[in-house]
């Protein structure tokens, strides 16, 4: 509630007018800043009908600081002018002062001074006129006596120039008796206690009405992490796009699945200790259709459909082994040998967001652990083409435009293709995929049909948010170094499409 006192002498004033009060001239007689009496207005405009308060907008010219010293002072030049004597003053001595650089160029301007450069001490300045008239200062003192409206527009826009005048615009408020005016305030009361009902003084009781449009306190709750915002996003597009989403739940996996059924030979790179991390208990899985691993085995090592395989001593013992898996692949292996079970085909396209891991060295954008997405479509016929459609259509809808393909190698695919885009914080392309037709080989032994094709691709999730988020280091998106204020802060991820 806003001083009484003024709020009972607002009152009373406006008690006195028919019209009404301004509350800029009632804050000037009454000696109080205007904000006392905005605060007043407030207060009054709670109690209900009692005034009637219409917002005004109203434009004035005021002095700057520098403005109001010249009208106290003088202009530059007429400063600089009163500066030189009759004999003149040399112009590194008038240089010296303050207001010398500005005031002699003015002065020069005005043809009130002149240079005597060749003077035997060096440039000398002297007067040309015996008296000068300072305008500005003249022109500033009306505008200080509230009588700037005997300026042209020109003159005021020339002192604005000069930073000697600004145009400040001023808020206020009309002030009038309103439908229930009273100059006795009655204090409202907010709350209906039991001892109102009980003695029934409520129905002697003003009530402040509520505000219904209050937005209240916000309430405590947790915060969604970018990387969850913008999984959601993705997911919504696959779902958009007509895909299904595949089960993941299984961040243990053998390296049948997550290698040798994608035909990756027991001897590449990536099954070495130093790019996978291997289980010790349980060490190995023992559960595998027999039938197909044994068509697995042959590819590798004897070749079939078409291949000379690998030529090498494929050992079961190698398939065994449990593994964090390095790959969201291994889930889409498991659901087309479960695609190739079907007795009769059917076109598929389906989709997987989760967690994938592998031995990496930790820098601005790898981790050990992350999310990896997948696409997977299958049908007849389906060609490079094809995979780089959809891809343009999945990445537009991420409003990632900025794309390159570049030419790679997969064990599993052929074709195969990096995906990169262009990262506006680190200032350079970044891979922000992997894509590729997967080879007969290993849809084959699967048991899928000759003709179907099977077009995929795989992105993190950790890199588009980074993007979309302007982030540069993935450490301050995942772990020990993230910012909570950042996940508290961080707008909804809307991904343009």
């Amino acid at each position: 509630m806003a001083d009484t006192g003024v709020v009972e002498t607002l009152l009373r004033r406006i008690e006195k007018v028919d019209d009404g009060v301004d509350s800029l001239e009632a804050a000037s007689s009454l000696g109080v800043d205007h904000q006392v009496i905005v605060g007043a207005v407030k207060s009054l405009q709670a109690l209900g009908d009692v005034i009637s308060a219409e917002l005004r907008s109203s434009k004035h010219w005021e002095l700057t600081d520098e403005g109001k010293e010249i009208a106290e002072q003088g202009s530059h030049e007429a400063r600089v002018f009163s500066s030189i004597p009759l004999e003149g003053l040399s112009q590194s001595e008038l240089m010296k002062l303050s207001f010398g650089k500005i005031g002699f160029s003015k002065a020069m301007s005005s043809k009130w001074i002149r240079v005597d450069k060749a003077h035997e001490g060096g440039p000398r300045i002297f007067r040309t006129v015996d008296s000068v008239e300072d305008q500005v200062r003249e022109k500033l003192l009306l505008v200080q006596k509230n009588s700037g409206s005997q300026l042209e527009e020109k003159d005021k826009n020339e002192l604005k120039k000069r930073k000697l005048l600004s145009e400040v615009t001023v808020k206020s408020y009309w002030m009038s008796k309103g439908n229930s005016f009273s100059t006795t305030i009655t204090k409202q009361e907010t709350e209906l206690t039991p001892e109102m009902i009980a003695n029934g003084s409520w129905k002697e009781k003003k009530f402040k009405p509520y505000n219904f449009e209050a937005l209240g306190v916000a309430p405590d709750c947790g915060h969604l992490h970018p990387l969850m915002k913008v999984r959601t996003q993705f997911r919504q597009i696959f779902l958009e796009m007509g895909f299904t989403e595949m089960p993941t739940n299984n961040f243990i996996e053998s390296s049948f699945w997550n290698f040798d059924s994608l035909f990756q030979p027991q001897q590449h790179p990536a099954r070495d200790q130093h790019d996978t991390f291997f289980l010790s208990d349980p060490a190995l899985a023992h559960d595998f259709p027999q039938d197909y691993l044994e068509r697995v085995k042959k590819v590798h090592s004897e070749g079939g459909y078409g291949s000379q395989g690998y030529k090498y001593d494929w050992k079961i013992e190698e398939a065994q082994k449990n593994i964090l898996r390095t790959h969201t692949t291994a889930v889409s292996a498991r659901m087309l040998y479960k695609l190739a079970q079907q007795e009769k085909f059917t076109p598929v396209k389906y989709f997987s967001i989760d967690r994938v891991f592998r031995n990496e060295t930790l820098d601005a954008t790898h981790l050990a652990e992350f999310h990896q997405i997948e696409g997977v479509v299958a049908d007849y016929g389906l060609t490079l083409g094809d995979l780089m459609g959809i891809l343009h259509q999945f990445y537009t809808k991420l409003g990632i435009t900025k794309l390159r393909f570049k030419p790679a190698y997969n064990p599993y695919t052929e074709p195969s293709m990096e995906l990169f885009s262009y990262h506006e914080g680190l200032k350079k392309w970044v891979e922000v995929g992997n894509s590729g037709v997967f080879r007969p080989e290993m849809l084959l032994p699967m048991g899928l049909p000759e003709g179907v094709s099977v077009i995929a691709w795989g992105l993190s999730l950790e890199r588009p948010t980074m993007i979309k988020y302007g982030i540069n280091n993935i450490r301050e998106l995942v772990g020990h170094k993230v910012n909570l204020q950042m996940v508290y802060d961080s707008p909804i991820c809307r991904l343009e499409s």
